[in-house]
């Protein structure tokens, strides 16, 4: 059983013990020093959004932090079953002064987490968030008198208002969506993505086969959108003759396409193919993290654009892009981040900017990805053990290899001629993360395998 405190949020498994796990005390501990934060970066009335994603401990935990924002004195926007994208685009148009989303992301059920966003709908900063995590140690909060209480007001309509926003960018060509007789097939996990993205396609008048869309939290496997998790959409694209199928992770802002051959798009190619689109449109700078695949600096390139790399982590990705003005960005792990709607990984965006180039290019989902350079990712990880130093461990490497070019702006980066590894400590989860990337799939996997055996070495 675990609990995870980060600058980012959040994050354990349900039951248990208090401070090891996810527990009801945590979260409303979690939620005062939230709220306590937020009355000291404003005056007056404070409101904030909420909402949560399928799994099954979400209603217990939305509750909790609901009631506890309300004995903060804070008004609450109670969303409902939503997504962490929604949230983030629900929290500006309502003029809160922050969000919370209840969802562990890509974790199994057992797990559950808080998301924390500032009023501008975005992930708090590193600052933000320690000292939100220090107020949590100190646990001295002024609770609301009973006059002052807060209330909470459900407004379930929102993904219907991302959708209308989504569809309402110029960038999205509605109309030729609409005549292009798609059918698709969507696998929705059984959490949240399987109300919204069937929603945003048949607003665009796209045929639909739903598998795993009932929000039930039951996850009918690994909800990470991974090759080795999608067998069922792969098998159902093909069975069903689609022109392609959708994956999304619990929280729906991940996306994963398939090709109409059942095959993966790539999740690394989703950023690819949708700054690829926009890229098209307006040449301009891109940004996305060090684990990230190079295909998007060599796109990014070709249309004479400037790419540069973050640190891993949403908020790091978006910081970097507000630096460069980048018009498109996000995370290789399928996360789409395009800020003419907002700073935030959105699979609703990403799904309608892959579709408009579709039709633009005229192209099948395979033919599409046959345009783009082939890369290999290896993604693996080891996990933690106890009284484990992982800094220690990265600077042994660091050292070894410091006549390559290496970053060390997160973990450690080792860029090779033909293949790069990434080695860093997961904010997500007690493990190291093993990233590989080289022109075929044996290379990647015999380089991730040399760095696993050289990290246990030094255990």
């Amino acid at each position: 059983m675990t609990l995870i405190k980060s600058i980012s949020g959040i994050r354990g498994t349900i039951g248990g013990k208090t401070q090891s796990n996810l527990t009801p005390l945590d979260v409303v501990l979690f939620t005062s020093a939230y709220a306590q934060w937020l009355k000291a970066q404003n005056k007056g009335k404070l409101t904030v959004v909420t909402g949560r994603d399928a799994r099954i401990s979400g209603p217990m935990v939305h509750a909790l932090v609901n009631q506890t924002l309300v004995g903060m004195g804070v008004d609450v926007i109670d969303l409902g079953l939503s997504t962490t994208p929604t949230v983030a685009v629900a929290v500006p148009k309502e003029e809160a002064q922050g969000g919370i989303i209840l969802t562990a992301s890509h974790n199994p059920k057992e797990w559950n987490a808080l998301k924390l966003l500032n009023a501008a709908g975005e992930f708090i900063d590193a600052k933000a968030g320690a000292t939100i995590l220090e107020m949590t140690q100190n646990e001295d909060f002024q609770y609301a008198e009973v006059d002052a209480l807060g209330s909470i007001t459900s407004d379930t309509t929102y993904i219907e208002k991302h959708i209308e926003a989504t569809l309402a960018l110029q960038t999205v060509n509605t109309a030729a969506i609409k005549n292009g007789n798609f059918k698709v097939v969507i696998d929705g996990v059984n959490s949240s993505g399987g109300i919204a993205i069937p929603k945003l396609l048949e607003a665009l008048d796209v045929e639909t086969i739903q598998i795993h869309c009932t929000p039930n939290g039951e996850f009918p496997h690994n909800p990470e959108p991974l090759k080795e998790h999608l067998g069922d959409l792969r098998k159902a694209v093909v069975k069903h003759r689609a022109d392609f199928g959708i994956a999304v992770d619990p929280d729906v802002d991940r996306l994963v396409f398939v090709d109409e051959k059942g095959k993966l798009f790539g999740e690394e190619y989703t950023l690819v193919a949708c700054a690829d689109y926009i890229l098209s449109k307006e040449v301009g700078a891109t940004v996305s993290n060090l684990s990230s695949t190079r295909a998007l600096a060599d796109v990014t390139l070709k249309h004479g654009g400037t790419y540069t790399a973050s640190a891993v982590g949403e908020v790091n990705v978006v910081t970097e892009m507000k630096h460069v003005g980048a018009i498109i960005g996000g995370e290789g792990n399928g996360g789409v981040i395009y800020p003419e709607l907002h700073y935030g990984r959105d699979a609703l965006v990403g799904v309608a900017l892959f579709i408009s180039l579709l039709v633009e290019r005229g192209l099948s989902v395979a033919a599409l990805r046959s345009t783009y350079p082939s890369y290999f990712m290896s993604k693996n990880k080891i996990t933690l053990e106890e009284g484990m130093d992982v800094d220690a461990i990265l600077e042994t490497i660091a050292r070894k290899y410091k006549d390559e070019k290496i970053s060390t702006i997160d973990g450690v980066k080792i860029d090779f001629k033909d293949e790069w590894v990434h080695l860093r400590k997961s904010n997500t989860e007690p493990i190291i993360r093993i990233y590989t990337e080289a022109t075929n799939e044996a290379a990647a996997a015999a380089l991730a395998s040399r760095f696993v055996q050289e990290i246990k070495l030094l255990f």
